[in-house]
Order: structure tokens, then sequence, then C-alpha cells
């Protein structure tokens, strides 16, 4: 027994002896780390005290509110209109509880505007909380509608408002066709048009567009308290077809006459556009011998054909006077405008003129002269156009079209302070395609 109890304290203190050496090995191990760290994290002789924490438990009292009970007190409520929408169903969603006041409004003759409804915008009304119609707003074009409750009944008006301005921009490539890239990237057609209208005398949409193409654009949107009313002019715009880039600036000289430029300040605007319609193909060109597909014959073909559907909207290609409008043997409805002294465009089977159009009218280019149909020698719709100069006809595709003038020397200072903000806009979108169809 006793030396059973000798073994086991021998094997104790073996224990400890062992345990006792590695607890020094460690701590000469650890204890220059635990030095550095000290040296950075404690000063001398500082004390460390636990700080004592104190639980502090305060009573709030809450304000009492008191039930709702003033049926007269008015809120504002707002409700974005949706495809399909109707008066009456914007009203119920408004909580709207007031059937005479909504007959009242609808039966006033102001009141066709809420039977013109664009989805995206808002309607709203000043109810009380038991939903009687107090005020009711709804903005239509450039114009506010209002209905204002009033001892007689409702005061209804439609009146233009303030509009807030603001600068946007864009950017996508070209999959299938300008409108399909620019309704990809969110963007109207009337900003389309302008981009389409822009680079019109560089290039001809109807042939030289191609997959891949890449266009930015900076342009002005109006709102009205956050609304989206209408997008206004491209301010910027650079187009890259088939790897060659074509830029475009606006400005407005201190006359109040604007136009595009490059951002060197040339004028882009040839003295002609390329094509009398923004978006079109063409189906016969100009040639010295082309089969007639009415009279059956062969015979020269003067000009350029472009097929549109009946209505598409013509312009004039350059600033002139109208010398001819009306009816001319196989032409069908012309339209002959002469520029400067040497030049004449011809316009032909038109299905009708612009309102007001005679002869002798001054028209500017890209106005609107006709529309597009098919009347005197014709198998379908499409615009036969003719460009002469000295009477004799040219080739309007093939003809190197004289530029409009520059920026002027006086007016430099002014043109670059609007180009160079422009200028790092284009840069920063350019090689950014914020859409793509595919």
């Amino acid at each position: 027994m006793h030396q059973a109890q000798s073994a086991i304290l021998a094997q104790n203190l073996l224990r400890l002896a062992f345990t006792k050496k590695l607890v020094r090995l460690i701590a000469a191990a650890v204890l220059p780390f635990v030095g550095v760290v000290a040296a950075f994290g404690i000063a001398p002789d500082t004390i460390i005290e636990q700080p004592a924490v104190v639980q502090v438990i305060e009573q709030v009292t809450l304000p009492v509110f008191a039930a709702h009970n003033n049926p007269e007190e008015a809120f504002w409520r707002e409700e974005p209109i949706q495809r399909g929408d109707t008066v009456a169903s914007l009203l119920a969603r408004l909580q709207v509880d007031d059937p005479v006041a909504i007959k009242s409004v609808r039966g006033s003759r102001e009141a066709k505007a809420l039977y013109q409804l664009m989805p995206g915008r808002s309607l709203r009304v000043k109810t009380t909380a038991d939903g009687k119609l107090l005020s009711l707003r709804y903005l239509n074009g450039n114009n506010l509608f209002s209905a204002e409750r009033d001892e007689n009944g409702y005061a209804v008006s439609e009146q233009p408002v303030q509009l807030e301005q603001r600068t946007q921009m864009a950017s996508g490539t070209i999959r299938s066709s300008l409108f399909a890239a620019t309704d990809a990237a969110n963007l109207s057609d009337a900003v389309a048009i302008q981009i389409a209208d822009i680079f019109s005398t560089d290039i001809d949409f109807h042939k030289d567009l191609r997959k891949g193409d890449r266009f930015t654009v900076v342009y002005e949107v109006f709102y009205h308290l956050g609304d989206t009313v209408r997008t206004g002019r491209v301010l910027a715009a650079e187009f890259i077809n088939q790897g060659k880039s074509y830029q475009a600036l606006h400005f407005q000289n201190a006359e109040g006459n604007g136009g595009y430029y490059t951002l060197e300040g040339k004028n882009i605007r040839k003295a002609f556009l390329r094509s009398p319609i923004e978006f079109s193909r063409i189906s016969s060109g100009f040639s010295n011998a082309r089969y007639h597909p009415v009279l059956k014959e062969w015979r020269a073909h003067k000009g350029v054909d472009y097929a549109a559907p009946t209505g598409t909207r013509v312009r004039v290609t350059a600033d002139g006077v109208v010398e001819f409008a009306g009816r001319r043997g196989g032409y069908g409805n012309l339209v002959a405008v002469r520029h400067q002294s040497k030049f004449t465009t011809w316009y032909g089977h038109l299905s009708g003129f612009a309102k007001g159009l005679r002869k002798g009218s001054r028209v500017s280019q890209s106005d609107v002269i006709g529309y597009v149909g098919a009347t005197g020698l014709a198998t379908g719709p499409h615009l036969h156009y003719e460009f002469r100069i000295n009477d004799v006809h040219q080739n309007p595709l093939r003809v190197v079209m004289p530029t409009a003038p520059p920026i002027t020397a006086d007016q430099k200072p002014a043109f670059d302070a609007v180009a160079q903000p422009m200028a790092q806009r284009l840069a920063l979108l350019r090689g950014i395609n914020t859409a793509r169809l595919d």
C-alpha cells in the first residue's frame, strides 16, 4: 500500500514539473509579443479599472392620439395612371366616394382632358376623410386641368403650367433599326426622329445604317411635379456609322437663331437634305433607262422614288420658295421649290399638300410640304423626288451638296462655352452601351 502511494505521488510530481516547464516555455515564447502589444497599447503607470456600469430605466410617456372624428379634414392623394384606366377606376383607387361631385366634374365641357389619360402620369385629388372630393388635378400635355370645389359646385379650368427642364443622356447600339435601338434605350420616337434629322445630311438612314452602329445622345426632358410631360430638343449627339464618328451640338446665338454644328463649329447642315422622307426605302433609283411599270416602256427615270405608306410626311430638302403646288400630268399632285437661283426640287405623287402651302410660299429646310400618295402615274404609294441644277436633272444621291455657313469668329467664345461641357458628356457616354437589341 505504501509503495503504491509513493508511486502515485512520484507520478504527480513528474506531471507538475512537466507542466511548470511547459508554462515557462510558453511564457518565454509569448512574452516578447505581449510586451510589444503592451508598449503600443498601454501608457506607463496606467491604472486599469473596469468602468462602473449603471443600468438606467426611464419611463417615457407616449402622446395620446385622439380618434379621428373630423370628416371635413382634407388629404391629398395621388395615383399613377395605368394602361386601361378610366376616371372612375382611378377615383375608386383614390377612395373618392362622391358620386354627385364626380358627375359634376365629368359633365363639364373642359373635362375632355379626363378622357385622354396618359399611362405613366398621375391623377391627384384632395378629399375629406370620408371621401368627399374637394379638388382634382391632372396634367394634360403642357396644361394643368383642375377642378376646385366652391359654393357653386366646382370651378373647372385648364391652364398652362411652368415645366421643369432637366438634361438626360442615353446611348444604344443598332441591332435592327434606329427605332428599335431607341426603344430599347427608353427614348421617345421624338428623339429618334431628331437623331435621324440631325445626321441626315451625312448619313442616309435608308441605306447606310449597319448592325453594330452606335449612338449617344444628350437631350431635354420636361417635368411637372415629378411627372414626365414631354421630351424636348436634342442638345448633343454622336453617331458612329460604319466606324466613322459624326458629332453634333445645338447652339443658339444671341439673336435666337439656332442650329447644329460639329464640336469645332462647322455647320453640319448641308444646303440640302439627302432625303425628303425621314424613314423609307428607295424603290427606284436615278436611271437613264428604266422600264416604266405603268406606261410599259423603257424610258429615263430622272429622280429617286421612296416607297412609304400613304400619308407619310414629305419634307422640303432646303430653304426656298414654292414655284408650283397642284396637279401636273403623270406627277399627280406636285410641289416644285426653287432654292437660291439655280437649284430646284420636285416632289410628286403626293396624296395632299401641307396646310396653307401655295405658289410663292417660303419654306425652310425640313418643313413638311405634303404627304406620300399614289396620284398620277403610280402603281402604289411612294414619293418621286427630283433634283435639278439650272433645270438639268441630277442624281440627288450622288451630287455634292454645298455646306451651310459655320460659327462666326464673334460667336466662337459663346459657342465654346457650350461645346466644351457637351463634349465631356459625349466622351463619358462613348463606348458605354446602355441598351442593346439582339
